[in-house]
């Protein structure tokens, strides 16, 4: 009886994962898309294979 009941719970667990993952997205991101930099891009290059550490 108790070997039935966990093979019950074990394909109960199993079935709500595929169910899971083949039904609909129910993300609620909002759609803002790509954002644009808005910093200052670095005004001068540093070499860091030349710095002594």
């Amino acid at each position: 009886m108790n070997i039935l009941k966990l093979t019950q719970n074990a394909m109960q667990y199993l079935s709500e994962g595929v169910a899971r993952l083949f039904s609909p997205r129910d993300d609620q991101y909002p759609d803002i898309g790509v954002q644009p930099f808005e910093g200052e891009p670095l005004s001068e290059w540093v070499d860091l294979s030349k710095t002594k550490p």
